[in-house]
């Protein structure tokens, strides 16, 4: 693989929420990034300088994850409001409201199909949900603790989940039993992922540890402990050589995993990192943390395209090599400090090429569906409440900006906004098709990703159907053999019946 080296930039920052940033995602179609905060609300930024971003309420209290669908056209967020709501990321600000937690819901991520939900919660219990059915299906109840984070597997296979009990567990979907359990740390999990390929799971401690596991082995990959305070969330780069880790110690830190090194540590955050991610391509990634600021940074590092290697691994079914991992990684456990070599980024944090963005206020949404204990969504339609905000300027106060600049671009996008009242639009903006049309395609684009998941669905049952045949088939055979051999038995016993009457009946004669 032939790459180039750079340093890491800062592209972006962006300032809008009123309260620590706690979770982002980018989306993997659109030129979107995401953010929940702790300030009760969810926000979508689009990476065009010129475009404005949305602010969507609807949580009752601090928003812990986030994460877009792989198709882009859904967005799901976990809050300590004990619900997961899966929102269309419109102007109209449509939710889908997922009760069956009973406490905090830590994480939550979707299926790399995008057919599932997973949740980690404080009631310490793993669940997984039908984003199709928009119900609750199962639990997974091990832990004796809270339960940090949950994610699936690339091929859906399996469930990984780290917790406060200080274990990380891994989960057979088909079964669901427990089939590993990784003990070995001496403070809280706090976050779990798989790598790209699904050879590998690492996980992140409150003791500043992070480790890298072989899931075919059960082995100890990689031990870094280069953060001096507890890690809060990390993300892979989409090649599986790179991983970035956010910690309470305020910065944001690259590991390179062939080398098995340190090597760039980020100075951006006044305060506790407490999330980072990197897009899709791996060309960008974010951080958020407690100063309430979200940065966008471009990677730099390795300019190799791996969308050709994200398909491949899409197309894959099993978690077996290729890549074997074990001829990449150290085949030991190695423990790997901070090392003098790694470059350190200090930048500076105040953009002033690019003013905050004008930000829309969606507030509740069209209607809500509220998914019991017991698994059924009921609809409850509700008031709309004001979709667009007409003061941008108070946004603009509240992420700090001051400047001119700013302040006119606000008024003008509050302008802009008066005359959109009560109409919908793509997060895009870029449309100028008339409004009917406009849902028409919408609605025509719903249909078509039902139809998508009918097939799904479908397909999987056909597949079941045929292995339960071949079983049945195999099964039948093993059975008319065991006949045939019977059967041969019987008739080898009659001739040797018959040979010992013949053989006896002359003596008798005598």
């Amino acid at each position: 693989m032939a790459s180039v080296m750079e340093d890491p930039t800062l592209e972006r920052h962006f300032k809008g929420h009123k309260d620590a940033v706690t979770c982002a995602d980018f989306n993997s179609k659109h030129k979107q990034l995401a953010s929940g905060s702790a300030d009760k609300t969810l926000m979508i930024w689009n990476l065009n300088p010129k475009a404005r971003a949305f602010r969507f309420f609807g949580h009752k209290d601090v928003i812990t994850g986030v994460q877009f669908s792989p198709a882009g056209d859904l967005v799901v967020s976990a809050s300590q409001d004990k619900t997961v709501r899966l929102w269309t990321p419109s102007i109209k600000g449509e939710s889908m409201v997922f009760k069956a937690h009973t406490a905090t819901v830590r994480s939550v991520s979707f299926s790399h199909d995008g057919q599932r939900l997973v949740t980690a919660s404080d009631d310490k219990s793993v669940k997984v949900w039908s984003v199709h059915r928009q119900r609750f299906v199962y639990s997974l109840n091990q832990h004796t603790n809270w339960v940090r984070c949950a994610r699936f597997s690339p091929d859906g296979r399996l469930i990984a989940s780290c917790g406060d009990d200080r274990t990380v567990r891994l989960w057979d979907t088909s079964t669901k039993q427990c089939i590993n359990c990784f003990t070995e740390y001496g403070g809280s999990a706090t976050f779990v992922d798989f790598n790209t390929s699904g050879t590998c799971i690492a996980s992140s401690g409150a003791d500043n540890t992070l480790k890298i596991w072989d899931i075919r082995t059960n082995k100890l990959l990689q031990h870094y402990q280069v953060h001096s305070a507890g890690i809060n969330c990390f993300s892979f780069h989409p090649s599986g050589n790179y991983l970035i880790s956010g910690s309470s110690d305020s910065t944001v830190k690259i590991l390179d995993l062939l080398e098995g090194r340190l090597i760039y540590t980020l100075h951006g955050h006044k305060g506790p990192v407490l999330t980072v991610a990197f897009s899709r391509g791996g060309d960008f990634f974010a951080s958020g943390g407690c100063d309430a600021q979200v940065l966008m940074w471009k990677t730099n590092f390795d300019y190799f395209d791996y969308r050709e290697v994200l398909s491949r691994h899409s197309q894959r079914v099993t978690p077996d090599p290729p890549p074997h991992l074990t001829d990449i990684y150290p085949r030991g456990p190695h423990l790997h400090s901070a090392q003098s070599g790694a470059i350190e980024i200090s930048p500076m944090v105040a953009d002033t090429q690019t003013t905050a963005p004008a930000v829309i206020e969606v507030g509740q949404a069209l209607y809500t569906a509220t998914t019991a204990v017991n698994g059924h969504a009921n609809n409850l339609p509700a008031p709309r409440i004001a979709s667009t905000s007409l003061n941008p300027n108070e946004d603009c106060h509240s992420s700090g900006q001051g400047s001119t600049s700013g302040s006119q671009s606000g008024q003008m996008g509050g302008r802009r906004e008066e005359g959109e009242q009560g109409m919908t639009f793509p997060l895009e903006m870029r449309s100028d098709l008339p409004m009917n049309f406009s849902s028409t395609l919408e609605r025509i684009v719903q249909q078509l990703d039902v139809l998508t998941q009918t097939v799904s669905v479908l397909e999987e049952r056909l597949t079941l159907t045929e292995d339960k045949l071949k079983e049945c088939l195999f099964n039948q055979s093993q059975i008319l053999l065991q006949v045939r051999g019977e059967e041969k038995d019987r008739r080898r016993e009659r001739v040797e019946e018959e040979r010992e009457g013949e053989s006896g009946s002359p003596v008798a004669s005598a």
